[in-house]
């Protein structure tokens, strides 16, 4: 997996695994709070200068753990005899859980991927664009682009919401599949 700065070789990518690895044990032990990118190198066994190679900042490294987790997530099993809306509400209920049972990484994600730094948004376009490419599978072809529009909102909102600690992670799959019938609105 390449970061969003440039393409690695084996050995870079070896490193920047480290790295990941690092900051999770990082966020584990001291939260957001506590994370510097300095201290993630020292844990990965690497120069701080090695870590600023690679990561421009800890909201940067932040957004590359959720990044890594959502683009190796499974796609969501899509039975077309199934109506689009329970199809939808199972891909919205994937993608809610994703990081529900690392509540450090959850919290951090929450603050650094709204952050203004160039390798941020680069890597939050890869987000939304994989998140609007699985819900526009589980739609099907013909479906409504308001409605894509309107459950790609629910679900941003959501993971907010939840990242802020007004909902919880594991209610998010429920509540999602109520706005999705709301907006979807099909007959039984």
């Amino acid at each position: 997996m390449e970061t969003a700065r440039r393409h690695m070789s084996s050995r870079q990518a070896a490193t920047v695994q480290r790295l990941a690895e690092a900051a999770l044990d990082e966020l584990r032990e001291r939260g957001y709070g506590g994370l510097t990118l300095r201290n993630v190198a020292r844990r990965a066994g690497v120069a701080p200068a090695t870590a600023y190679t690679h990561f421009a900042s800890r909201e940067h490294l932040i957004t590359e753990l959720f990044w890594r987790r959502l683009s190796a997530m499974p796609e969501t099993s899509i039975d077309r005899r199934r109506r689009a809306s329970v199809r939808a509400s199972a891909t919205l209920g994937d993608l809610a859980l994703l990081v529900a049972d690392e509540p450090e990484l959850a919290a951090a994600c929450t603050v650094a991927m709204l952050a203004a730094n160039p390798d941020v948004k680069v890597l939050r376009d890869r987000i939304g664009l994989e998140m609007h490419r699985r819900l526009a599978v589980a739609l099907g072809n013909d479906s409504d682009p308001a409605v894509l529009r309107a459950l790609e909102l629910a679900i941003s909102g959501a993971m907010l919401q939840a990242g802020m600690g007004h909902l919880s992670y594991t209610d998010l799959p429920s509540l999602l599949a109520e706005v999705t019938d709301l907006v979807m609105r099909e007959p039984q």
